[in-house]
């Protein structure tokens, strides 16, 4: 038997993630299933100085990020029979790929549901794949799904 308990949906606010959202919905409608929806603030220190003055000026520009991030968030309707299974909604700080596994193992999420831009060739060399990454990693089932499939949840 299938017991997912709690699910974890990473989002960039795009529509594959709006899509991976729809079949976390489907998900906890069918399980029961809670729904924790994440979003990482990409870190941007490790690209600037250690030291100087423009460094001040990038930590108000991370928190002003971070608010529209939080704003963005708090925004993303869930469907009424999926939120009633509750729904728990965060912003991280750090690298993608990192703290959706991060947090899948603190949360003891069961299963992640991730979008995937579907990138090939030179740009999937230069982007990686934050999904790729995730799914080598993950405490736990990772379901991805691309921008063109065959649908099996039905809107």
């Amino acid at each position: 038997m299938i017991h997912l308990k709690r699910l974890l949906v990473a989002t960039d606010f795009s529509s594959c993630s709006k899509k991976a959202l729809h079949y976390a919905e489907a998900f906890s409608e069918r399980f029961g299933s809670e729904i924790h929806l994440l979003h990482v603030v990409e870190d941007l220190s490790p690209l600037l100085p250690a030291a100087g003055p423009g460094v001040p000026i990038l930590g108000a520009a991370m928190t002003e990020i971070q608010a529209k991030a939080d704003q963005a968030l708090q925004a993303i309707p869930v469907a009424e029979a999926a939120a009633k299974n509750g729904v728990v909604k965060v912003i991280r700080n750090g690298s993608p790929h990192g703290e959706v596994v991060k947090y899948a193992k603190e949360a003891e999420i069961d299963m992640i549901i991730l979008g995937t831009h579907g990138r090939t060739g030179i740009t999937h060399i230069l982007l990686g794949s934050i999904a790729e990454k995730v799914l080598r990693h993950a405490p736990c089932p990772v379901l991805t799904v691309r921008p063109q499939e065959h649908e099996f949840v039905t809107p």
